[in-house]
This record gives C-alpha cells, structure tokens and sequence, in this order.
C-alpha cells in the first residue's frame, strides 16, 4: 500500500484499456489532455479521440450527438469548467437521458498553485442535483479504473471525480456502483468519507485509535446513488456520525449521507469539509493544512465533537 499514482493517470490508463475491448469507446477533451490524462488514450487510439479545444459547451454537445449513434463518448477537462458547459450537461445531456460520460479532473484545493479560481469545490453538488446522472469519486488508482469500466455498462450520464494530486494505492477493494466499502470497523464513531479524503482518514482512525476511539471509516466512492442502508446501519451502529470530503460542506457528500438519516433516528452529525469559502493558491499539503483537511487536523475536530 505505498505505492502512489494520480487518479487522473489512472483515468487516462483505463480509458485506453477499455477501448481495446470496446470500439464503441471516443474520447473528447478541451485542450487539456496531458493534464486530464486523456493523451494516454489518443496516443494509442488517435483516430477516436477529439481535442475540442477551449470550448467546453461544444464538447459537451458534439459528446451528445455521438451517442445517439451508438457510441460511448467520455468527455474530459477540469472540474471547475462544469460550469462552463452546465446548461449543455443539463439539457443536452441529462434531460434527454444520453449515454455520455464525464471524467473531469484536478478537483478540490489540492489542485493546488491554480488557486481559488480553478479549484473546483462545488461540482458534486452540481452533478448530484441532476436527475438520472451517477456520481462516482475514486478513492485511488485502482477504484477509478473500475469507476472508468462501470461507468461505460451504465445507460445513461455519469461523473468521474478525479483529482490531481498522486495518493495512495490501496488493497483491492470490490467496486461496485452504489455500494460503499468499510474500510475500518468500529463502534464508537463513523467518518464517511470519498476520493483522496480515504487516505487522510486513514491517518485519522489512527490517531483517534491512540487516544481511545474506536471509528469505522466507510468510503462512499458513489455519491449517487448513494448506499443508503450501509449509512443507516453504520449510524445506527455508531451514533456519531461524520462526513470528510475535499468539497464544499453544501450541497455535497455531507448533505448526501445526511438526507439519508433525517428521521431515522438520533444522531452526533458534523460535515468536515471546505465551509462557504473559496479555495487559494498554495501547496497542496499547506492547503489541506489550512483548510483543517489533514488527517491530525480532522481528527482533532472530531475530538472536539465528542
């Protein structure tokens, strides 16, 4: 488990991977292709990739269009340009139920010197809040190659969250879509969490086993749908319950796993996140740091909740 890769050169890596197998597979990106990593598919397959340039909404359209012929088009740019081409994913792509799928990188503040401007900590509330799109945030390497292959059987529009910063590869752990992974057991306290947060809880449950804190940590690689059982089981079972994401504390993972408690039962619940504040321009780790999302720093916050 210490072998570290970015989730985004996984995505590229399995892009091209599937391709092989499926030739209904094309890949769009907005001129940003050796960030994203999609230059891992169009080194190989040139002739199904599509560099759109800077024009997010015509991507999003020219992606539309391809699947009503039958082919599997993942478009791909930086998180934070979801905004750009919103009304296109909305209506071009959701409303009418179209097979196109999304993996757009370099989220949250470990995107790092960018800054606050490129720093995209809104886009799983944005994604979430769509009807029929399936919302998947890879913990490593390995669970986004499996997100890339589920995401190509799904009917219908889904978002990869990828981020940039290289982190941990763990353990094969079963991906299946809408169902979470338990990833430590415990009793006194649960942290659900997705994406590169798993590796800073994963610092976190040790700390707070030093001072005596027995904490389930669950990853909650799909936001939506969500698995609403494995939440209710684990808040039942734990009672403390809490949410880490490298997101917005509104709109995302933290307001998904608390829809699913509201009247369920009587809870401690904390969102740990980004508050309503936007992102700066720093090293990833000073950001983390700063923003309280390191694994000494969640857990003193849970300390504090006790």
């Amino acid at each position: 488990m210490s072998e570290k890769k970015a989730i985004r050169v996984a995505y590229g890596e399995a892009l091209a991977e599937l391709a092989a197998t499926n030739d209904k597979i094309v890949v769009l990106d907005a001129d940003l292709a050796s960030a994203t990593m999609t230059n891992k598919f169009s080194a190989v397959y040139p002739d199904r990739f599509f560099d759109c340039g800077i024009a997010e909404a015509n991507m999003v359209d020219m992606a539309a269009g391809m699947s009503t012929m039958g082919l599997i088009p993942f478009c791909s740019t930086f998180a934070v340009f979801a905004g750009r081409s919103y009304d296109q994913i909305r209506n071009g792509v959701c409303y009418p139920h179209f097979n196109v799928k999304f993996g757009f990188s370099h989220a949250g503040i470990t995107l790092g010197e960018d800054g606050g401007s490129h720093q995209a900590i809104e886009d799983i509330a944005l994604m979430r809040v769509l009807p029929g799109m399936t919302v998947i945030v890879p913990c490593d390497a390995n669970e986004c190659r499996k997100a890339v292959r589920a995401a190509a059987e799904i009917n219908g529009p889904v978002y990869i969250r990828t981020a940039r910063l290289p982190t941990t590869i763990f353990d094969e752990m079963p991906f299946e879509v809408g169902k979470g992974n338990v990833i430590r057991d415990g009793k006194d306290a649960v942290i659900f969490t997705c994406g590169i947060m798993v590796e800073q809880c994963l610092e976190t449950v040790e700390i707070l086993k030093e001072k005596g804190m027995d904490v389930a940590l669950v990853n909650l690689h799909t936001i939506k749908p969500i698995d609403s059982a494995l939440i209710r089981t684990y808040a039942a079972k734990c009672h403390k319950v809490f949410t880490v994401e490298e997101h917005s504390v509104i709109g995302g993972l933290g307001d998904a796993v608390a829809a699913e408690l509201v009247g369920s039962g009587t809870f401690t619940f904390k969102k740990i996140g980004i508050q309503d504040t936007f992102g700066q321009s720093g090293k990833p780790a000073d950001l983390l740091r700063e923003y309280k999302l390191n694994g000494a720093l969640i857990a003193e916050q849970i300390l504090e909740a006790k």
